[in-house]
């Protein structure tokens, strides 16, 4: 038994409920759980601190952010994946889906985008079985529906490859994530530079790219998934209707549905609805939608994703814990919850045999919490 060690008298956050305890750790295993307040000999005193499961991150566009750190600049691939991955470890998420875009439009001039996502997923599968990452990842292909590129990229993918999520991704102008179009226009606008005429431009050539294909890659998109093993999403489903087609297509989990609507289809469906910790945060939904709150409040939300903000992923859960009265419920919508979406049963619960991915949190009198150790498979990390 390799590197035994205690972490004794902290706050574990267990299925049900916050219980006094230990937890002995070997070979990268939660090896047993112990309730009460004493400290073995040689084991780590947490002073009451909290001990939670890792944090596991279904979709996080933050590696896109260091593969591009500006507009135009591109870090070499290996470097943004480290520091992506320091990044997350140092913001206690021990399991992530990397979402990479599949699907370009190479004529676009400023919006325009390139592929990407066979290099640096094939990357970080060497740095994985190298065990040069610190935490756990797994591929999320985001295929974009509106784009030109979209069946050649998926062709690049197969079993092999081991893809965790797939997930349909239809930007097109005017509906579900911008049915407001104002909303697009700060984004792109903002973003990219663009004048009133060029953004018009962009709007028209989207929605007719979209009339032209939208159909054909949907289906394409949905049978890459079948034949790579992954779970199926749903994104910024807005109406019943689209939830239909969604659980027709055999989605299991629906990121960031737009409306009250949609996801309470989406549950009566037994389709997991995810929404974004930093909607959660922040009060409301940057892009005019629904607002993570009412979902939470109406019991319509089931998972939290960090997003675009990975610290926003532990601030969300307290943010649960808070509202709820009930810390293992905040903590449920970022461990267990998301682990059991994807089909991950060796993680997301303090108990004997699971994975070692372990948080010690400190929650100051303000409720911000503060990270004091993170360990993943057993290996602190941060």
């Amino acid at each position: 038994m390799e590197n035994p060690f205690i972490l004794a008298n902290a706050d574990l956050v267990l299925v049900d409920r916050v219980a006094r305890g230990s937890l002995t750790v070997a070979d990268g295993h939660i090896t047993e759980v112990t309730l009460g307040g004493r400290v073995p000999a040689g084991a780590v005193d947490c002073g009451g601190d909290l001990l939670t499961p890792g944090l596991v991150e279904l979709h996080t566009d933050n590696l896109e952010r260091h593969l591009e750190p500006r507009a135009g600049v591109a870090w070499p691939v290996d470097a943004a994946i480290a520091a992506h991955d320091g990044e997350l470890a140092s913001a206690g998420i021990t399991t992530v889906f990397d979402a990479l875009r599949v699907g370009s439009i190479l004529s676009g001039g400023k919006t325009g985008t390139g592929a990407y996502a066979r290099e640096v997923a094939s990357r970080i599968l060497v740095l994985r079985d190298q065990r040069r990452l610190r935490i756990s990842h797994f591929l999320h292909l985001r295929a974009e529906i509106c784009s030109e590129t979209l069946v050649e990229e998926l062709e690049l993918f197969g079993p092999e490859d081991r893809i965790g999520i797939l997930s349909l991704m239809d930007h097109t102008p005017g509906q579900r994530q911008f049915r407001d179009i104002s909303k697009l226009k700060d984004y792109l606008c903002g973003k990219r530079g663009l004048s009133d005429l060029e953004f018009l431009d962009h709007v028209a050539e989207l929605s007719a790219l979209h009339r032209r294909v939208g159909d054909a890659h949907e289906a394409a998109a949905v049978r890459a998934a079948r034949r790579c093993g992954a779970v199926l999403a749903s994104h910024d489903d807005t109406t019943g209707a689209q939830v239909t087609v969604s659980a027709q297509h055999g989605a299991r989990l629906a990121e960031f549905p737009t409306t009250q609507e949609a996801a309470r289809a989406s549950r009566d469906a037994g389709i997991a609805v995810m929404m974004g910790a930093p909607n959660l945060i922040r009060g409301g939904s940057h892009s005019g939608n629904v607002a993570a709150a009412d979902l939470l409040d109406s019991g319509d939300l089931d998972i939290l994703s960090s997003d675009y903000v990975p610290g926003a992923l532990l601030m969300g859960a307290v943010e649960i814990g808070w509202r709820c009265g009930d810390m293992a419920r905040g903590f449920h919508a970022v461990t267990e919850a998301p682990a059991q979406a994807v089909g991950l049963d060796d993680r997301g619960r303090l108990e004997a045999g699971r994975r070692a991915d372990i948080l010690r949190i400190s929650l100051p009198p303000d409720g911000t919490p503060v990270l004091r150790g993170v360990w993943s498979q057993g290996r602190q990390v941060g």
